[in-house]
């Protein structure tokens, strides 16, 4: 069962997610739980909440609330540190070790833990926390009831044994993936997204890529999160240099220095314990550092024995076995100076007979898998070699997927493969028959089918335009699946099964056509992705004068063919406000307007453009992107209601009260 509710659920969450829901700043109530409200009933009757929406844990003797556990439980002791993240009876160390690695990072760990929350002021017995699921933010209520055995917690719990924040975060995630059973097993790297609203990558350093250092270097530009880590070969223990098997350290900084005439390449690493360092080549006080430029070693050379330390490049691939790069959402960040990945999210599903097609080794089927297009359009600033190339990372995540370990389900085998195509003509959204899949290679795929939660891949390819085909191992595997693009310049990216497309589907299968309300909701999701365009969005008085034009049987709603007339129109006229938006300022100037609407099939004479820029410029007498459609949609009606009345095309008409006023008013 979905837990964000049923058709009619998910398309008002649709409407609403095009105003902003399922943003960080406005996240999803989870079972519709509203924190506020409920937290004031609580203190206007007196009593505690109890959550009837997450019942006692059954490996538990009891659910105690926390006032009756210890005299005077706390939130949160001293600030939010690894020690307060100590494992109990459940396999979710994974879980933890992203909870510890969020600590580091007190901007996005209060994103998860919010403000504010106490057992003493206003205390109602009731906490929330706010996670990152499948492309939107969620808002979690839990109770302070925690399940204990023999008197003590049963689950995680801190080393203050007064303090509760993080037992009541795994609770939270406990409740979001249905049971506190479902937590056993599973990857540190989903926990980060699911902190972060990130996706994550990770590589084998005994078979890295070449460019493994300017992997490392980007992404420590754009902000990312890294991990690194030894493996365990035999038991826990230490590796040389004081380096710690099986543990987990975070990677700070990539800088080069001029070392004896030379080029030297260092990395920084933090062990998050705050001490316990390298001993070797350039840590705390080596010989190396007396060879290098004053200004260099002041810059870079750290306290003692404070946990960070550096160390060259050629060490840190020769000791550490695993990097893990969780790389940020822009939403994640808020220091403006980084560079960041532009980010497209689209929502897809797999459906027997219609759309799990299986992989490539099933090609009678593979083909009717969902299709999403990939334009790159700029190449890498920093290419990293002598290709020119555009880099990119597809991340393909099913949903919802621990939540069936309850009825016996698990994780799919799951994978991509990437195939170039030539620029089309006409149509954007064709879906690739049988017959293009046995004639082309794919350009590149994920490194493996895998059933994780998520597979992901960076990949460099040059200019130009790319399909994406997600799929299952198996064909006839049914799952709802996210697919996120990253790419480094800013892409043009359409889902052939697009969220909207899937919103679309949706409102013909019950036989509706679309409503004025229901285009003002996908025009609006279309036009966020687009973050290089300034707009207010589409207003109901301009998606009304869009169905007015396109509306041939006077119904005042749009059906299938009638709306993809016009969202071809909308599409070429994206192309050319990019034209001709000369300084790329997201708006346009009125000299810019005009070339525009020449483009565009509209030639006015200087006082038409004059009322033009006058009606829908702004007090800058710049023109937005969804008034440029309107003032389109406007001018195409008029010349069109022209044109009918000029049927000998004399260049006069003429026409009286009625026909003006309908034209001026509408239909």
């Amino acid at each position: 069962m979905n837990p964000f509710g049923g058709m009619a659920a998910r398309l008002q969450r649709d409407r609403l997610k095009a105003e902003g829901l399922g943003q960080h700043n406005n996240a999803i109530k989870y079972l519709n739980q509203d924190y506020e409200a409920l937290k004031q009933e609580c203190i206007e009757s007196g009593t505690l909440f109890r959550d009837p929406q997450f019942p006692a844990d059954p490996a538990s003797d009891s659910l105690v609330f926390l006032q009756e556990l210890v005299g005077d439980p706390q939130f949160i002791v001293g600030g939010a540190t690894r020690t307060d993240i100590c494992q109990g009876a459940l396999g979710d160390c994974w879980l933890l070790a992203a909870i510890g690695s969020l600590t580091l990072n007190e901007e996005l760990l209060h994103r998860v833990v919010p403000h504010g929350q106490s057992f003493q002021e206003d205390y109602a017995g009731i906490f929330h926390f706010q996670i990152w699921q499948f492309g939107e933010w969620v808002d979690v209520v839990v109770d302070d009831q925690l399940p204990t055995k023999d008197g003590e917690l049963l689950f995680v719990h801190s080393a203050e044994c007064t303090e509760f924040w993080s037992a009541l975060l795994e609770k939270a995630y406990a409740k979001l993936n249905g049971c506190y059973e479902s937590l056993s097993g599973g990857s540190t790297t989903e926990g980060f997204e699911d902190f972060t609203g990130g996706v994550a990558e990770m590589y084998d350093l005994k078979r890295p890529p070449r460019n493994m250092g300017h992997i490392i270097r980007k992404a420590l530009e754009r902000g990312s999160l890294l991990g690194c880590s030894i493996d365990v070969s035999v038991a826990l223990g230490w590796a040389r240099g004081s380096l710690v098997k099986g543990h987990a350290y975070s990677v700070t900084a990539f800088r080069d220095v001029n070392y004896r005439g030379q080029q030297e390449q260092l990395i920084r690493i933090r062990n998050p314990w705050g001490q316990v360092e390298w001993t070797g080549a350039w840590s705390d006080g080596s010989s190396e550092w007396d060879n290098i430029d004053p200004g260099d070693r002041e810059e870079l050379q750290l306290k003692m024995e404070d946990g960070e330390f550096w160390m060259s490049f050629r060490d840190f691939m020769r000791e550490f076995s695993r990097l893990e790069i969780c790389n940020l959402t822009p939403d994640a960040l808020t220091k403006d100076e980084l560079s960041r990945w532009h980010t497209q999210v689209f929502e897809g599903t797999w459906r027997r007979g219609s759309s799990a097609g299986g992989c490539r080794n099933h090609p009678a089927t593979f083909w009717i898998n969902p299709q999403f297009k990939i334009k790159l359009l700029e190449e890498d600033d920093d290419p990293g070699d002598d290709e020119v190339a555009c880099s990119f990372l597809v991340a393909l995540m099913q949903k919802h997927r621990r939540r069936e370990r309850r009825v016996g389900g698990d994780m799919h085998t799951i994978g991509f493969a990437v195939y170039e195509v030539t620029p089309a003509r006409g149509s954007h959204s064709v879906h690739l028959k049988k017959d293009f899949f046995l004639r082309n290679q794919s350009r590149a795929r994920s490194e493996t089918f895998i059933n994780l939660r998520e597979v992901s891949n960076q990949i460099r390819l040059p200019p130009g335009e790319y399909i994406v085909v997600p799929s299952t191992f198996e064909p006839h595997k049914e799952a709802d699946f996210v697919l996120r693009v990253f790419t480094e310049k800013q892409s043009d990216t359409d889902g052939v099964e697009s969220r909207e497309g899937v919103l679309l589907t949706l409102l013909l299968l019950q036989d509706m056509e679309i409503s004025v309300f229901e285009l003002r909701t996908i025009l609006n999701r279309v036009l966020a992705r687009h973050k290089d365009l300034k707009t207010d969005g589409f207003s109901l008085d301009s998606c009304r004068n869009m169905v007015n034009l396109m509306d041939k049987d006077g119904s005042a709603r749009l059906g299938l063919v009638e709306f993809q007339i016009l969202w071809n129109k909308i599409r070429s006229w994206l192309t050319i406000f990019r034209q001709h938006d000369l300084d790329k300022s997201g708006t346009m100037s009125s000299y810019e307007m005009r070339m525009a609407l020449e483009s565009a099939g509209f030639k006015l004479n200087n006082k038409l453009h004059q009322v033009v820029v006058a009606r829908y410029a702004d007090d800058d007498m710049g023109v937005d992107f969804d008034n440029f459609v309107c003032c389109l949609v406007k001018l195409e009606a008029m010349f069109r209601f022209f044109q009918s009345m000029d049927a000998e095309g004399t260049g006069t008409a003429v026409m009286n009260l009625t026909e003006v006023r309908t034209q001026l008013c509408g239909r």
